[in-house]
């Protein structure tokens, strides 16, 4: 688990290896991570859009940007936190997200950018 906290903000990041799911005979490697907002600050904010960049160990290198988590743009009140979990898939079995979330304080209209800190995505054989 990795934590890291932008003016208020904390962001929480657990990842876990997919066996079932994955195909190691056609470099397939899925990862699923939770992640949980918790909103520390004041004042509710909102969380906008995301940006991910997701970089495989074979040197691949991705970026992913939208709108909300999952479908989502959640609201969170002072002392509250939002979780959710979702997956992405490598080429190679060791590989590393990192990224931003754009919230928007509700209470002054002011839109700050919140660091998610930086994972590895390993598949367990690969940590001996």
């Amino acid at each position: 688990m990795v934590q890291q906290v932008t003016e208020g903000i904390s962001i929480k990041v657990e990842c876990y290896y997919q066996p079932t799911q994955s195909n190691p005979l056609n470099s397939e490697y899925i990862f699923a991570y939770r992640i949980t907002i918790e909103n520390r600050s004041m004042y509710p904010v909102k969380l906008l859009s995301r940006h991910w960049h997701i970089i495989d160990s074979n040197g691949t290198k991705r970026e992913v940007q939208g709108e909300g988590v999952v479908g989502r743009q959640p609201t969170i009140e002072p002392g509250n936190s939002y979780q959710y979990t979702s997956a992405s898939a490598l080429r190679s079995d060791i590989g590393k997200m990192f990224g931003t979330y754009l919230i928007e304080n509700l209470f002054n209209k002011k839109k700050l950018t919140v660091v998610i800190p930086e994972f590895q995505l390993i598949v367990p054989s690969k940590m001996n």
